[in-house]
């Protein structure tokens, strides 16, 4: 990129929303802005927000862009596809105003509900599906039985299953009543039904399941059958976590 080449750096900031030119050459004045690793304090430097990794007070800044991330609180009994000749509920009754032709990245089991991402960025949903960026993801069980320690232990060792091998990162148990046990756990596997096929190798059937994070992002407060953006701070961990 030449010197002529982009825009100035401030107002790369004040149209991704950081703040006003004005507050943005103060952000840049103070060496709280980063591009491309090094610190800036030239008010004229030039970038291409398309290309640099601007980041302020360390957290990434996601460029402004005719992408769309999304993040879907899936119901239960919802197909993960785009189109069911069944006719059966699924994603794009969930979508279907929006105008952005929207894919969703990885999969939930019909019987699953919780957390589901979708985008019209391929490289982006190419990335975030594969397992060698290893993003995490935290679902919420309600299994049969009470689950002791020792089983636990189990699923942080790992577990054979039929495909191979499956190991939790974390594992915790939230709740214990009549004979049902609720567990969170965390992992990187994105194999189908890997929650549930690892709760029946030590025992413990899932009744129910939800994904309650991936990655950065959180469940929170979105209700069942909502949507939203992902919101800048989110995005921006997102890119880091997948080198985009």
């Amino acid at each position: 990129m030449t010197e002529e080449d982009g825009i100035r750096l401030q107002k790369a900031l004040a149209q991704a929303g950081v703040a006003s030119r004005r507050n943005a050459e103060l952000l840049i004045e103070q060496g709280r802005v980063e591009v491309d690793g090094a610190v800036v304090t030239e008010f004229g430097t030039r970038v291409d927000p398309a290309v640099s990794v601007i980041r302020v007070d360390g957290e990434r800044i996601p460029p402004v862009t005719a992408h769309v991330y999304l993040v879907l609180n899936k119901p239960r009994g919802v197909v993960t596809t785009m189109s069911d000749p069944q006719g059966r509920p699924c994603i794009a009754d969930y979508v279907q105003e929006r105008p952005e032709r929207l894919f969703h990245i990885g999969r939930l089991d019909t019987d699953t509900e919780g957390l589901l991402l979708l985008t019209n960025h391929g490289e982006f949903a190419h990335r975030l599906a594969h397992p060698s960026y290893e993003v995490s993801k935290t679902y919420v069980a309600e299994v049969d039985g009470n689950v002791k320690p020792i089983v636990l232990r189990r699923l942080l060792d790992g577990v054979e299953l039929e495909d191979g091998f499956a190991q939790a990162d974390t594992v915790k148990v939230m709740s214990e009543i009549k004979g049902r046990t609720l567990i969170q756990i965390t992992l990187h596997e994105g194999r189908n039904r890997i929650v549930r096929r690892m709760f029946d190798a030590v025992g413990h059937p899932v009744k129910r399941l939800t994904r309650t994070a991936i990655g950065p992002v959180r469940r929170g407060n979105l209700h069942t059958g909502e949507l939203r953006e992902l919101d800048p701070k989110e995005l921006g961990q997102l890119l880091d976590l997948v080198n985009l």
